[in-house]
């Protein structure tokens, strides 16, 4: 039997790039899945992609755990019906309709609260800021703040803090990593729709497509229409 391996709590959405974080952790740590019900609009099929990932890893320790008051206060089109994921921004606001306020503070004060149970040393989330949808909770200076805030908000004895591998790479270079590690892209789900073929078209699809054909590598998955 080999050493110890730390154990590393990571967030699974179901989407391609925490699926490459996943397998990136699976094979360096103890892995434990967390999955965030947030009343997104396509959780559905997220919680799909999450459970084959799971199952697809082999991993026992996973928690899926609801965020009631971000489907509840909405303001983003991922979670509030009466905004069309075809309007892209507010018109007062750069930021993407898309942008859920605040989201991943939630996300990660879970992962922080959860890793104090059980011990973990680790909490990963696939955050991109380069090559990205421009949510300000997915830049670097944003993940050193988090990362001070456990230190201020946890027992002394604690050691955790936040990673965020691919913040700085771009989209290509997330799937030429993945497809190097051996990623199962055909079982991620990035489309903003809920149905069983992405639609190609929103912005999340646009940003997939770009990257596999950027990266010279086909899509696994099927589409509606390939942008």
């Amino acid at each position: 039997m080999g050493p110890a391996r730390d154990l590393a709590i990571v967030l699974v959405s179901g989407g391609m790039d925490s699926a490459v974080v996943a397998t990136r952790v699976c094979q360096n740590h103890e892995p434990a899945f967390l999955h965030l019900d947030y009343g997104q609009r396509t959780e559905a099929r997220e919680r799909r992609s999450f459970e084959a990932l799971t199952q697809y890893f082999g991993v026992g320790r996973r928690l899926v755990a609801r965020v009631d008051p971000l489907g509840r206060i909405g303001g983003s089109s991922l979670t509030d019906l009466s905004l069309a994921l075809t309007d892209t921004h507010r018109k007062d606001s750069n930021i993407p309709l898309t942008y859920v306020p605040f989201r991943n503070t939630h996300f990660l004060a879970a992962a922080v609260s959860w890793g104090e149970v059980i011990g973990a040393r680790w909490i990963y989330y696939g955050a991109v800021e380069e090559d990205s949808s421009g949510y300000p909770d997915c830049r670097e200076r944003y993940v050193e703040a988090f990362n001070r805030l456990i230190a201020e908000g946890t027992r002394p004895e604690t050691r955790l803090a936040v990673v965020a591998p691919l913040l700085h790479k771009r989209k290509w270079e997330i799937v030429r990593e993945g497809a190097r590690l051996g990623t199962p892209f055909q079982l991620t789900w990035s489309c903003y729709g809920g149905s069983e073929q992405a639609c190609g078209e929103c912005e999340s699809c646009r940003l997939r497509l770009k990257g596999f054909r950027e990266a010279g590598l086909e899509d696994p998955l099927p589409y509606r229409e390939r942008s």
